[in-house]
């Protein structure tokens, strides 16, 4: 009798084995996970965001409507020349980004660094650049150029080489090693396996990167305009501090459609490129490919053209470069910029870093503090009121999920959008509607990352395997049945990974939105500028390095955990 019970229980588990245990990383995930969303409530609930105090500003909002209308659009040379000086600022910046991030992401990969030492010290630079606000290296590199194109230039190219040399670095690692096998045995040396055997490969990343870091910069731009940098967004810092708010909004209004129409554009290159290079898998074309096939089948030479044939895809190319250096000159016309003024600054570099070194301020460390935590609480609580707003828009998005095209397409623009909205103009609605203080930061952040969070989720839900969600189909599952239990259980750690993605992101725009009064630790930084107290500069951005690092080790630790 026990004989045939102990066969039909080793029957069961062979059948149906033993879920295994939780990892403790996993536990350690989950654990960081409820714990920041019961901070984010709390967040939520301490900055006293609910839906009276919105309706107590109806009135607010009603008035500020009046005074803005009717938009006051500045001529249309003057417009066009913002317009030319902010995306030759913006182009220079990014550009700037690609030339370092490119040797960085070299020596961080695994299979092109010159040294396994090297690989280290690369990526730290590279998270060190991410986490050095670029509006504190705005402040810092006024003080050695001045007003102009050079500050703006110099703080959102460096701080792009965090995102764009992470990524660069992590394509790089992801590719094939054939052909730079291939050099190597053939006798290249090092700089040709790397010019040959990695970089056409990784073309399509690095334009696709580049374009996607062009449109962040444009609306950093706006931001940087709040303390000198020149385009679109000075204009209308002047606008709004003399609360002319028709030329302001006129001003922000083009900044909208520039967004928008930037993201379009370079939304459709990097979908195209994207399937260009997935069109033609394991394509190299490098020199080693040419030379072996310089020979016959039957092992015989032949004649070869030394050059390329002047191909379809040959003229696209050139064309492209010609483009390209067209626009590089054309920004260096625009940006105005002033060699004698950027030698006399860089000559000044020792003398202007002693202002800010040692970090001073030590008397005000509590309200530092206190304000630290408030951009924290404006972070917390802006994410998880961002997913509650996206997670219905994304699922709407998704295009194996609702199967009305209409309604998907309706919801795709709607995200394209709030995305082309830069946070700082909404922030600045808020400000004027909701007064002063975390309110306002916290709403806007919201709405900003309700459009980034969305199209991620919707993104995520289309790239499920629908082999899954067949299956459940032909066994008789609903449609219901089929999203909870095979759509949305594949994008869940996507999920995850977006929004721990979302809350450092948003912590660093919180620390952004103070300058214009959304609460937080950008209002201290902006009047330490202002009064010349460049030590408290520094013990400001001690503060806000910590907390960035703290929360970025969190978010890549729980986004590895659910991989």
């Amino acid at each position: 009798m026990s004989s045939a019970l102990a066969e039909r229980e080793a029957e069961t588990e062979l059948r149906f084995p033993p879920r295994p245990a939780p990892s403790i990383r996993a536990l350690a995930a989950t654990a960081i996970m409820v714990a920041l969303f019961a901070a984010s409530v709390w967040s939520v609930i301490e900055l006293r965001i609910n839906v009276a105090s919105i309706v107590d500003s109806a009135e607010n909002a009603r008035r500020f409507v009046g005074r803005m209308f009717p938009l006051d659009f500045p001529p249309l040379a003057e417009t066009l020349d913002l317009v030319a000086q902010t995306l030759a600022i913006v182009t220079l910046a990014t550009l700037l980004a690609v030339v370092l991030s490119l040797p960085l992401a070299l020596l961080a990969a695994w299979n092109t660094t010159l040294h396994p030492s090297l690989r280290p010290a690369a990526r730290a630079v590279i998270v060190l650049m991410r986490a050095l606000p670029d509006l504190v290296m705005a402040i810092f590199f006024f003080r050695l150029f001045g007003l102009g194109a050079v500050p703006g230039i110099l703080a959102m190219g460096l701080h792009s080489i965090g995102m764009i040399g992470k990524l660069y670095a992590d394509a790089t690692e992801s590719l094939d090693n054939g052909p730079k096998e291939a050099i190597r045995a053939a006798g290249g040396g090092r700089w040709q396996q790397i010019t040959a055997g990695i970089l056409p490969q990784l073309m399509p990343q690095i334009i696709a990167t580049a374009l996607h870091r062009f449109d962040i910069n444009l609306r950093t731009s706006v931001i940087l305009g709040y303390v000198g940098v020149g385009g679109i967004g000075l204009a209308m810092a002047e606008a709004l501090r003399t609360l002319n708010y028709q030329r302001g909004m006129a001003l922000a209004f083009i900044v909208l459609v520039l967004c928008i129409v930037v993201e379009l554009i370079s939304g459709s290159i990097r979908a195209a490129l994207m399937r260009r290079s997935g069109a033609t898998p394991g394509y190299v074309g490098t020199w080693v490919d040419r030379a072996l096939a310089r020979g016959g089948v039957d092992g015989a030479s032949r004649p070869e053209r030394l050059t390329p044939p002047w191909s379809h895809e040959r003229i696209y190319r050139a064309g492209g470069i010609l483009l390209l250096v067209g626009l590089v000159a054309a920004s260096f016309a625009g940006s105005r910029i002033d060699p004698d003024r950027v030698w006399s600054g860089i000559l000044a570099f020792p003398s202007t870093l002693g202002l800010f070194w040692p970090p001073g301020g030590m008397d005000i460390l509590g309200d530092i503090a206190s304000q630290m935590l408030v951009t924290i609480q404006i972070g917390l609580a802006a994410t998880l009121l961002g997913a509650v707003l996206a997670i219905p828009i994304g699922i709407f998005a998704a295009r194996n999920v609702v199967g009305n095209r209409a309604v998907t397409t309706a919801f795709r623009i709607l995200i394209v959008t709030v995305r082309g909205i830069p946070e700082l103009i909404i922030a600045i609605v808020f400000v004027v509607i909701s007064g002063l203080g975390g309110v306002a930061g916290t709403l806007a952040l919201a709405i900003g990352a309700g459009g980034l969070l969305s199209k991620l989720v919707a993104d995520s839900l289309e790239e499920t395997d629908e082999r899954v969600q067949d299956a459940l189909r032909a066994a008789g599952a609903g449609p219901v049945q089929v999203f909870f239990a095979a759509t949305l259980r594949q994008a869940l750690p996507a999920f995850v990974a977006h929004v721990m993605y979302l809350l450092d992101t948003n912590i660093r725009s919180a620390t952004l939105l103070g300058i214009v009064g959304a609460g937080g630790i950008g209002f201290l930084l902006l009047n330490a500028t202002r009064v010349l107290q460049f030590d408290v500069v520094t013990t400001i951005l001690l503060f806000i390095l910590a907390t960035v690092l703290v929360v970025e080790a969190l978010s890549l630790f729980v986004r590895r955990c659910v991989r």
